[in-house]
């Protein structure tokens, strides 16, 4: 294999460096090469990002010959240190939002459903703390993480209650009396201050690292290398931080990438730049040295589990080619919240069936006036786009999951799906043949709208950064070509043989990149999540008659156009309905079952 000259600046260099590798730019291979040449008997560790990373990465120096490189995950190094041999039992998952009320008693504070209101924060700050590099809870400030204004309202009451709560249940996870959960014995790792018994250490995917776990790499005595991609910073809200930025390293570039050609290197480059709107921006140079020919493997990309989704159902109904599909990671999470909320609990609330509720938070709910208003005061946005979810296609939903999960493939089988579908997040580190991207990413219009609004909130500002990163990384995940929105595409730029531009399908009719933030009196400005869902006002305003009743007249006018192979789109423009109401009346007169 020849080895590029960036490549073997960096296998020949000493001393502590940090990578800034583009996507595609052959960056394993390049450690791989590196650990290679290291002197013989080094002890090396590889830190992966996530399990499937390192299981990839596992194989790979085994391949090469170098079984003497041990890869971990962050968690994993942490486990073997902490939990092995301990009294530490570990929850699988985060501890929901019931479960921390009732464990800590909590008492409602003068409005409806308070303990949960406060519970679900005590989660959040739990998993602050325990991301960050502070010693003690206290050192943190919770409330410049919350933005809504009903939200920061609740908290800024309660401040010290969540706190002394948050502090609590900590001490219960410490002294063996709860489960612990996975964060929190990453935390009791970096406070440990361990000393890692390595020549090299290798952190890859440098630019989300957690702040925990980087104040322990830094720590070390090791030759350490930081290796990621900046532009490829998309957890922040999971307090991550871009260890390129933070290491006083020398810093070495992988600018070609082996992924793609020069045209999605190019249109990669155009999208970065528009970073240059929100702070001073260097230009980025990408290099397409990708060849791929393949069509094999072809995906779908979306910004949020809510866009992902409804692009999945219009999919698989219109298109009849469409027999075998995959999800990346488990299809259950793309209908289930973090915390375990169900979308059929929502469903159920909404049709006031509580005795088929299983999630015991929903139960609680009289009805979704009352989720809403927890919703609001809790920032839960994955709740939030269950019910925007629930509201848009109603009872037709057991249906309509049911009909896409009949097509859906075992892990081992993904290569035959005709259609992955996934979010960014869910497909970092993934590469497919083709993409389409749904239309749920911020356009250059938004961004521009935001920023005027904005101002000089930094955290706001980083939110917008993001959000730039989030439409680079899906564009980056194409091998050959790439279907985009016209709404998502750089001015004048032109589409190309491996470039496809789409028509615009009005996604954000469901959702949009809200206001960065709203008046909260006095000079500063009270900050609102980035990222918010519209309310059906909204959709109704735009589709006028999507929410008319249907007759029988316009039953069998529908019936007709869908027996003469009329798609979708042209059915919700010639009704002047959503595409949501066409699909659902579908649905209602079981059309796909007798004439599909």
């Amino acid at each position: 294999m020849e080895l590029t000259t960036e490549q073997l600046n960096i296998i020949n260099s000493v001393g502590d460096i940090k990578i800034n590798a583009v996507a595609g730019s052959g960056k394993t291979t390049t450690m791989i090469e590196y650990a290679r040449t290291r002197p013989a008997g080094s002890r090396i560790l590889y830190l992966a990002f996530n399990k499937s990373v390192k299981l990839e990465a596992v194989q790979k120096f085994q391949q090469q010959g170098l079984p003497h490189v041990k890869v971990e995950t962050a968690h994993s190094l942490a486990f073997k240190y902490i939990v092995t041999g301990s009294k530490y039992r570990v929850l699988p998952q985060a501890y929901k939002t019931y479960d921390i009320a009732q464990i800590l008693g909590l008492q409602a504070q003068g409005e409806k459903h308070a303990e949960y209101m406060v519970a679900s924060h005590i989660n959040k700050f739990i998993t602050y703390f325990c991301n960050s590099d502070k010693p003690r809870v206290q050192d943190l400030n919770y409330l410049s993480l919350v933005s809504d204004p009903k939200a920061r309202k609740f908290v800024t009451a309660l401040y010290p209650y969540i706190e002394s709560q948050t502090r609590l249940l900590l001490a219960k996870m410490d002294k063996g009396e709860i489960e612990v959960i996975h964060d929190f014995y990453l935390k009791k790792f970096q406070l440990s201050n361990p000393v890692l018994p390595y020549d090299y250490i290798l952190f890859d995917e440098g630019q989300d690292a957690s702040p925990a776990m980087l104040d322990v790499f830094m720590k070390q005595k090791a030759v350490k290398v930081i290796v990621g991609d900046a532009h490829q910073q998309i957890y922040g809200w999971r307090h991550a931080v871009n260890s390129l930025e933070k290491a006083d390293f020398q810093i070495l570039h992988l600018t070609a990438s082996f992924r793609f050609g020069q045209d999605i290197a190019q249109l990669a480059s155009e999208i970065l730049w528009r970073k240059h709107m929100i702070r001073d921006h260097s230009p980025v140079s990408i290099s397409g040295k990708g060849n791929n020919k393949a069509v094999k493997v072809k995906a779908v990309l979306a910004r949020t589990n809510l866009g992902l989704l409804l692009k999945a159902i219009e999919m698989v109904r219109e298109q009849k080619k469409i027999r075998k599909v995959y999800f990346e990671g488990n299809i259950n999470s793309y209908t289930y919240a973090e915390e375990g909320a169900s979308l059929y609990d929502v469903l159920n609330l909404y049709n006031g069936e509580t005795m088929r509720i299983r999630d015991k938070l929903i139960r609680e709910m009289r009805g979704m006036d009352e989720l809403e208003e927890y919703i609001s005061k809790t920032e839960d946005v994955q709740l939030g786009m269950m019910v925007e979810i629930v509201k848009a296609y109603g009872n037709d939903i057991p249906r309509i999951i049911k009909s896409i999960k009949d097509k859906h493939v075992e892990n081992n089988l993904k290569e035959e799906a005709d259609m992955i579908f996934s979010t960014v997040h869910k497909s970092k580190g993934m590469e497919y043949d083709t993409v389409q991207l749904v239309d749920d990413f911020i356009t250059e219009e938004k961004l521009e709208k935001y920023l005027n609004e904005a101002g000089e909130d930094d955290m706001l500002l980083s939110k917008l950064n993001e959000e730039i990163n989030l439409l680079y990384v899906a564009v980056t995940r194409t091998k050959n070509s790439l279907i985009i929105p016209e709404s998502l595409m750089p001015d004048s730029f032109p589409p190309s043989a491996c470039i496809h531009v789409l028509e615009d399908n009005p996604m954000e009719d469901i959702y949009e990149i809200h206001k960065p933030f709203q008046p909260g009196g006095g000079k500063k400005k009270s900050p609102v999540p980035v990222v918010k869902l519209l309310d059906l006002d909204a959709i109704r305003a735009k589709h006028k008659d999507a929410y008319k009743p249907w007759t029988e007249e316009l039953d069998e006018e529908l019936t007709v156009m869908y027996c003469e192979g009329v798609n979708i789109k042209d059915l919700a423009r010639h009704f002047g309905r959503s595409r949501g109401a066409i699909e659902s009346r579908i649905l209602k007169l079981e059309l796909e079952d007798l004439y599909g």
